[in-house]
C-alpha cells in the first residue's frame, strides 16, 4: 500500500526537490531563523505536492491518504525539521477540515491557492493559556450584522509570519466548550490582526513562528468553516491527519540519524579499532532501529485503518506518543557516540536533537495523547466503562 511505482515515484521527485531546493540553503535559513515560504511552496504547488490528496477541482491531485503518508516521511530527508513541520502545516494541518467542510467559495477563495502555493497558510489554535487543552481556548468571535467580530490571540502558530491566511478556531457562543467554537477563515491582511512578536526557539530555527493578536478584526460570517459551534469536532479531525502526520515524518529523520551514526560508528576510530567494533554500541543501534521498525508498523497500520474510512484517534495517538519519544530517544543515543563532534551546533544529530524535542509537545503533548489513550481503553477516571 506503501511502496508502489507510484508511491516510489512521487518519492524520488520529492527527494529531488529537497536535494536541489532545499538542502543547500538550510544552514543559510536555520541562521536567519526563516525561509521564504512562498517561493518554495510555489515550486512545490507547481509539482502538485500540497494538494495530493485534496479534490482535482480545486487543485489537488485526488490520491489517497497514503501518499500523503509517503511525503510526510520522504520530508524526512530534509536536513532540519523546520521546514518540513511548515510544508506539513500547509499540507495537512490548516486545510483538512477546510478542504472536507468548507463551502465551494471557501474552498475557491483559500484552499486553491494554497494547494498552487500561491498562499501560505497556518492553523491557530493554541494560545498562550490554552496549548494542549483546546477547550480554554479564549478568543471569541461574536456576530455583528453579517460579520464576526474577533478578539484575543494566538501562539505558538507556525508560517505565521508569513502567512496569507490563518483557519482560527474561536469561540462563537458562550455555550458548552466542545459546542460553542467554530473555525474561520481568516486572512491576515485584515486591519486588527498584528504580529505580536516572532518567537525565537531552541529548536525548528528556520520555522516562522508568531504570536498573534485580533482586535475587533472583522471577517464575514460566511469565512466559518462548515457548522457554526462545530469546530472543536472539526480540529479533533484535523488533529487525526496531523498526528499521523508527524509519525510518518519521523521515520526517515530517525532512519538518518541511525545511518549517519552507524557511518561515523565504522570510521571513528578508538583505541586503536572502530567505535562500532564496541558491544555496547552495535547492541545499542540495533535496538534502536528495532524500536523505529516498531514505530514504521503502528503508523503504517493507523494509515491503512484511517485509509479504510476507521476512527484512528487511538492508534494516531499512539503513533504520535512513540514518535515524540523516539525523536528524543533516537538523537540523544547517537549523539552520545559522536563525541565532542555530536555536541556541535552543525552536526545534523545534534540539529535532530533539538528540533525533534518539539515532537513530545506540539499537536497534544505526550501526557494528552496518554489520557486519550486511556480514554479510548475506557480506564479513563469517569469514563470508565
Amino acid at each position: 500500500m506503501y511502496d508502489t511505482p507510484e508511491h516510489r515515484q512521487l518519492q524520488d521527485t520529492l527527494k529531488r526537490f529537497i536535494d536541489n531546493e532545499i538542502n543547500p540553503h538550510v544552514e543559510e535559513w536555520e541562521e536567519a531563523e526563516i525561509f521564504p515560504a512562498h517561493e518554495i511552496f510555489g515550486k512545490l504547488g507547481k509539482l502538485g505536492m500540497l494538494g495530493l490528496t485534496r479534490d482535482p477541482e480545486y487543485g489537488g491531485l485526488g490520491l489517497d491518504y497514503s501518499f500523503s503518508m509517503a511525503m510526510a516521511e520522504t520530508l524526512g530527508h530534509v536536513h532540519c525539521g523546520a521546514i518540513p513541520m511548515a510544508i506539513g502545516v500547509q499540507t495537512d494541518m490548516c486545510t483538512p477540515a477546510l478542504a472536507r467542510f468548507g463551502s465551494d467559495a471557501l474552498k475557491r477563495a483559500f484552499l486553491a491557492p494554497a494547494i498552487a502555493g500561491e498562499m501560505v497558510g497556518c492553523i491557530g489554535v493554541s494560545e498562550a493559556g490554552a496549548g494542549s487543552d483546546v477547550a480554554a481556548i479564549k478568543t471569541t468571535a461574536r456576530k455583528d450584522g453579517g460579520d464576526y467580530i474577533i478578539n484575543g490571540s494566538k501562539m505558538w502558530i507556525t508560517n505565521s509570519i508569513q502567512a496569507d491566511w490563518m483557519c482560527v478556531l474561536a469561540n462563537t457562543s458562550d455555550g458548552p466548550p466542545h459546542r460553542n467554537k467554530t473555525l474561520i477563515m481568516l486572512p491576515m491582511k485584515t486591519p486588527g490582526v498584528s504580529v505580536a512578536k516572532k518567537i525565537r526557539k531552541i529548536g525548528m530555527h528556520a520555522s516562522d513562528t508568531g504570536m498573534i493578536y485580533f482586535d475587533n478584526v472583522r471577517v464575514p460570517q460566511h469565512y466559518a468553516v462548515g457548522e457554526e459551534g462545530m469546530g472543536f469536532t472539526y480540529q479533533m479531525l484535523q488533529f487525526q491527519e496531523e498526528r499521523l502526520w508527524a509519525a510518518a515524518n519521523s521515520l526517515q529523520s530517525l532512519q538518518n540519524c541511525i545511518d549517519w551514526t552507524v557511518e561515523w560508528a565504522r570510521e571513528r576510530k578508538i583505541y586503536g579499532a572502530p567505535l562500532l567494533d564496541n558491544q555496547a554500541v552495535y547492541f545499542k543501534l540495533a535496538e534502536l532501529k528495532s524500536e523505529l521498525e516498531a514505530l514504521r508498523a503502528l503508523t503504517y497500520r493507523a494509515g491503512s485503518l484511517f485509509l479504510a474510512g476507521q476512527d484512528v484517534t487511538e492508534l494516531a495517538s499512539m503513533a504520535k506518543l512513540k514518535a515524540g519519544r523516539l525523536m528524543r530517544i533516537i538523537p540523544d543515543a547517537c549523539l552520545q557516540f559522536w563525541g565532542g563532534m555530536g555536541y556541535t551546533a552543525e552536526n545534523l544529530v545534534a540539529r535532530l536533537y533539538r528540533d525533534g524535542r518539539l515532537a513530545s509537545i506540539g499537536a497534544g503533548a505526550d501526557e494528552v495523547m496518554l489520557g486519550i489513550i486511556a480514554k479510548q481503553m475506557g480506564i479513563l477516571p469517569g469514563k470508565r466503562k
